[in-house]
């Protein structure tokens, strides 16, 4: 628009003479000679301007340190325009400009900032010892009330421990550098860009509690009048079996802490002043893969299940809705499976509005690599995620004819119990170790972390990461922690409870969670392959612990074949035809990358007895090479 032919609004003027106040003479006297009489176009030059020398200043924002600085220009940009009477420009350039700024900020996806709980306490541990707090060093070795007590009377207080330039060992000085990283970003462009601090291996309540202290002390806290409130959320990330069965008692002594709700109060009134009757939310992480790796996939999904009912009713008591942050990793083993599917199959009430899931590996790539693949799995996320937020918020819980709650409780004890005797069973790590080619994934460059928690080799299943223990079992095809102890469970409700097992069947029809958990348990089961799983035991250099194990392999999996039929009515041949005709179709190319990889192994392992280094580093790329085939060809790795 023109001043000759509109009326310019003093608003427009009085601000863009603010901005070229702040923009160097050399740059505005260009603009305003080019649009003298475009006062609309002096503005959005002068916008132009002041984004471009922020970008070249690498961040150091001068004139627009927020989004909503943008935001109000274009606003006013907007609303002017629209006076003049050009609404299509500012449907069709300026408010998806505006929509995408409100979005994605400056920042395009928030970082969080994540940590062990383990290595929490070791940095609290020195800090303690370094400010001379009495048997400080032992703070990891404290009883949890006396942690709980001791934090929560620090927590009343604003004062740090040590001056801000104290080094006081590696791991405070880690948590302490990163923390106050944040802090710098928060007091210069606010918190935008930054998420939740979350505790990997949350198991108690001073896991949570000690996060406050740490952040007091990188000047991370903000204090009121009420005293200390943390602007950033402290997340529990509960992983294993039991601490996700602990997790609801967690969460209710969490949740009785004075500087818990005056945090979580503080946030959502910064966050949502003009909805003050919206529950505040609490975002809560649910670990897939250590629960998995730890009891087998019927145990952990019915943990995760359970878990997920039970603080979903401890929300509602505390007048807040959970944010249920699912890490799912990109194989059935670690949580994936259909989005639709899963989020039809969540526990009634636990869908409050807000979702969070990961996406790792291969699956982004899959997902998310062309236009058309991302719109269709992005709408189908948002589809899922409102269809289920409008059913859990109302609709009454679907009717259920028969209690499954102690028929599944059941089979997960039960293939708890099969799951962990195998692994338990002696000669198991010998025999993991030549089967799978778990040594060879140790050597590989790959992923975001080093095989072991430890980031040692060793021959220790605890230490070793839920990826490269799925990795493993899929290359060799087993596929094993997708389905071991399934069958046993189900064989033994089947025999001894035959009323039983009837509802869980009928249940198949009507429950979607029971639907979701042993269709994918089916999948897992189809996707391993027998003759595969032979050619890969021939690795295994004593012949009696390769038959025992075998014996025992072969025996559950037939079991599990068998009980799936008759829990479905029909195997997954005549159920599932486009399903079989997929892991048919690639199943004869594979054949030959495995046969590969077999006598790579063999090759490898035999210069690595011979302690022929050379050989064996020569032959290592090859071997690696065949991993990322047989991956490429599966679509999954762990």
């Amino acid at each position: 628009p023109s001043e000759h032919l509109n009326v310019v609004p003093t608003a427009l003027t009085a601000r863009i003479t603010e901005l070229a106040l702040e923009i160097p003479e050399e740059s505005t006297a260009e603009i305003f000679e080019r649009y003298s009489e475009e006062p609309w176009r002096q503005l959005t030059a002068l916008m132009m301007v002041a984004v471009r020398d922020s970008i070249e200043l690498e961040g150091t924002l001068t004139i627009y340190q927020h989004p909503a600085q943008v935001d109000s220009d274009l606003q006013l940009l907007a609303s002017t325009a629209s006076a003049c009477g050009c609404h299509l420009v500012v449907e069709q350039h300026i408010r998806p400009l505006r929509h995408k700024l409100q979005i994605f900020g400056f920042h395009l996806a928030t970082l969080d900032v994540r940590q062990n709980s383990e290595f929490h306490d070791q940095a609290i541990a020195q800090l303690l010892h370094a400010a001379g707090i009495p048997d400080g060093a032992n703070y990891a070795q404290w009883e949890e009330s006396r942690r709980v007590a001791f934090l929560s009377a620090e927590l009343e207080s604003a004062r740090p421990f040590l001056h801000d330039t104290a080094h006081v060992g590696e791991q405070a000085d880690l948590v302490l550098r990163a923390y106050r990283v944040v802090a710098a970003h928060r007091r210069q462009y606010g918190s935008a860009g930054i998420g939740a601090l979350i505790v990997s291996m949350t198991r108690q309540v001073s896991d949570l509690l000690g996060v406050y202290v740490l952040a007091r002390e990188a000047g991370l806290m903000n204090l009121s009048a009420e005293g200390l409130w943390c602007p950033l959320e402290v997340v529990p990330l509960f992983e294993t079996m039991d601490d996700l069965d602990r997790a609801p008692h967690i969460m209710e002594d969490y949740l009785a802490m004075t500087v818990v709700v005056r945090s979580i109060a503080r946030r959502h009134a910064e966050k949502s002043p003009a909805t003050p009757s919206v529950p505040a939310s609490q975002q809560i992480m649910l670990g897939y893969s250590d629960s998995n790796k730890d009891c087998g996939i019927l145990a952990a999904q019915w943990a995760l299940h359970r878990a997920e009912t039970r603080l979903t009713a401890t929300a509602q008591k505390h007048g807040l809705h959970f944010t249920y942050f699912h890490g799912r990793g990109g194989t059935i083993s670690r949580g994936a499976g259909p989005t639709h599917w899963f989020m039809a199959s969540l526990p009634h009430g636990s869908m409050s509005g807000g979702f969070r899931m990961t996406e790792q590996g291969e699956t982004i790539a899959q997902k998310y690599a062309n236009l058309a693949n991302a719109t269709y799995n992005l709408e189908l996320l948002l589809a899922g995620a409102a269809i289920t937020t409008a059913r859990h918020k109302h609709l009454p819980a679907p009717h259920q004819d028969h209690d499954l709650t102690e028929i599944l409780g059941q089979l997960a004890q039960a293939s708890t119990q099969a799951y962990q005797e195998f692994l338990r069973k002696p000669g198991f790590i010998e025999f993991y170790r030549q089967v799978t080619p778990i040594d060879a994934l140790e050597n590989a460059r790959i992923g975001s972390r080093p095989a072991r928690r430890t980031g040692k080799k060793g021959h220790s299943i605890a230490d070793l990461r839920a990826i490269p223990w799925v990795f493993s079992w899929t290359q060799a095809r087993f596929y094993l922690p997708g389905w071991f102890g399934v069958g046993s469970a189900l064989e033994s409700l089947a025999q001894q409870q035959p009323d039983d097992f009837a509802a869980l069947k009928k249940a198949l029809h009507h429950t979607p969670f029971v639907a979701y958990l042993f269709t994918n348990v089916e999948t897992n089961l189809h996707s391993a392959n027998r003759s595969i799983m032979e050619a890969y035991a021939s690795l295994v250099t004593d012949p009696d612990l390769r038959k025992t194990f075998m014996d025992l392999i072969v025996a559950e999996f037939e079991r599990t074949t068998t009980q799936l039929a008759s829990l479905f009515d029909g195997g997954m041949e005549t159920r599932r035809p486009r399903m079989i005709k997929t892991l048919t179709i690639r199943d004869e190319p594979l054949a030959v990358l495995h046969q590969q990889q077999v006598s790579l192994l063999r090759e490898w392992r035999n210069h690595l007895a011979q302690e022929d280094s050379t050989s064996a580093e020569s032959l290592l790329p090859k071997l690696l090479l065949s991993i990322n085939a047989i991956a490429s060809g599966l679509r999954t790795t762990g």
